[in-house]
């Protein structure tokens, strides 16, 4: 066990909102694609997913293992909780009144069991792949190179929330070419991005970490 001064403790509140929330926006603008390179499409969810991984990662080399898997498991029962309220917020009838927005609404909103299933498991699998990895690169690497370690790290964890995503929502769906051509891409797109925000988790480091260094349990 360890113990947190006020401030460090208001520190990784902000932190945690951090992740969730590029957690929810990944989960719900990311249905959004947008054009990208040789005629492939890109979600926008490229834009705030690398941040769940790379605040994992910030988090564990600051504060251990147990709170980056706390952090994993209060990812995983906010994503169950809020399709549990989607579904729910679905199932209500229609007002008359509210009728000019019903069919966007359940168009965004109407996520299918297979889908729901398909984010929580693969969310939940390659996040604590995340955290396992991250370590195992810190136990080889040392403390230094955080940047290697946490990009070594998620180019294995990426690639798994790709696959299992992909494989559960959309096996059958897709043709099996077609299914790995989209793993790829899409796999590399998240990478590439998270590379590009290392910079952010070294100010992560810096405004996280407290000026006397505070000894946390792994």
């Amino acid at each position: 066990m360890f113990q947190l001064s006020d401030r460090a403790f208001k520190k990784l509140l902000i932190a945690l909102a951090i992740y969730l929330t590029s957690l929810f926006a990944a989960n719900t603008l990311g249905l959004k694609i947008m054009p990208f390179i040789f005629g492939s499409h890109l979600s926008v969810a490229v834009f705030s997913f690398p941040i769940v991984f790379l605040m994992t990662d910030v988090i564990g080399e600051l504060y251990g293992k147990r709170v980056a898997k706390f952090f994993v498991l209060a990812g995983f029962i906010s994503t169950a909780l809020f399709i549990s309220y989607s579904l729910i917020s679905l199932a209500m009838p229609w007002s008359a009144d509210g009728e000019w927005v019903r069919v966007g609404y359940n168009q965004v909103f109407g996520i299918s069991a297979r889908i729901a299933v398909a984010s929580l498991v693969a969310f939940l699998i390659a996040e604590f792949q995340d955290v396992f990895a991250f370590f195992f690169f810190r136990a080889k690497l040392g403390t230094k190179l955080f940047w290697l370690r946490s990009i070594l790290s998620n180019l294995w964890s990426q690639f798994l929330d790709t696959v299992i995503f992909m494989v559960v929502a959309f096996a059958g769906v897709y043709e099996t070419s077609t299914l790995i051509s989209i793993i790829i891409s899409w796999w590399l797109y998240k990478v590439a991005m998270g590379a590009l925000y290392t910079p952010l988790s070294y100010l992560g480091l810096k405004l996280l970490r407290e000026k006397e260094e505070e000894k946390v349990s792994q």
